[in-house]
């Protein structure tokens, strides 16, 4: 699945598109997609995993979900879920969910949930927090309505990188290490981006799909943790357990 970052690499990749007009719409999405041609693109936008193609009056919504990829001015040899023609070039988006929104998208989106944005608010991140004590720290950095854009690979680099078992509850980490939490979301979601369109971002994983700790050099564990049962590596032994007394 894609995280927050590389749909923000998506969305500057198709920055040539934007105020040119879709000649041809095809795809097999159910969704009456005809509705697009003849629309001209307005601007590209990013809610964490979202990506959002803006037209005059509505805007239309792709997400990946688990499989789902895209192929800009070339195509696979599936069909298309979607496929946007211009005069020169084209979007293909494949195995992903297409909708769209008629209201407005400040209404509909919280901006400042999405760590890649320039409106990130980590104090707001920090309070809804704090309202769920019990979360365990693995399923808060996927819930999108704190930490939009952070998927799996974040969520275990970063537990990693400040030593945070992934089953502690949110409410029984120490203060400092709560904002160390918050604050390398927002920077390893960066990092990742740069990593990503260098071609290295395997390259600096310590430990997601690891088998051994590089600080420990013991076995990691695998474990499908909290109640979002996704793949989670990490340490017995450098990871420290916080729980609520």
């Amino acid at each position: 699945m894609p995280e927050g970052p590389s749909i923000v690499i998506l969305k500057e990749l198709v920055q040539r598109f934007k105020g040119k007009e879709i000649v041809k719409v095809e795809g097999n999405s159910t969704l009456d997609i005809q509705e697009i041609a003849g629309q001209t693109i307005t601007d590209f936008k990013s809610w964490g995993k979202h990506f959002l193609i803006c037209l005059t009056n509505f805007t239309v919504r792709i997400h990946f979900m688990l499989f789902g990829s895209y192929r800009i001015n070339e195509q696979k040899e599936t069909k298309p879920r979607l496929s946007l023609q211009f005069q020169e070039g084209q979007i293909n988006f494949y195995t992903c969910s297409v909708q769209f929104i008629t209201e407005n998208l400040d209404e509909v989106y919280d901006w400042s949930s999405d760590v890649m944005s320039e409106l990130w608010d980590a104090e707001k991140a920090k309070h809804k927090l704090k309202q769920q004590p019990d979360t365990l720290v693995c399923d808060a950095l996927l819930d999108k309505r704190i930490f939009s854009g952070v998927g799996n690979i974040i969520k275990n680099e970063v537990l990693f990188r400040i030593r945070v078992h992934p089953e502690s509850d949110a409410g029984a980490l120490p203060e400092e290490v709560l904002e160390e939490m918050i604050k390398d979301a927002r920077i390893y979601s960066f990092d990742f981006f740069e990593w990503k369109k260098n071609y290295v971002l395997k390259k600096h994983w310590l430990a997601h799909t690891k088998k051994i700790c590089p600080r420990c050099n013991i076995p990691l564990i695998k474990k499908y943790a909290g109640t979002t049962k996704r793949r989670t590596f990490f340490c017995n032994n450098c990871q420290v357990l916080y729980k609520r007394i």
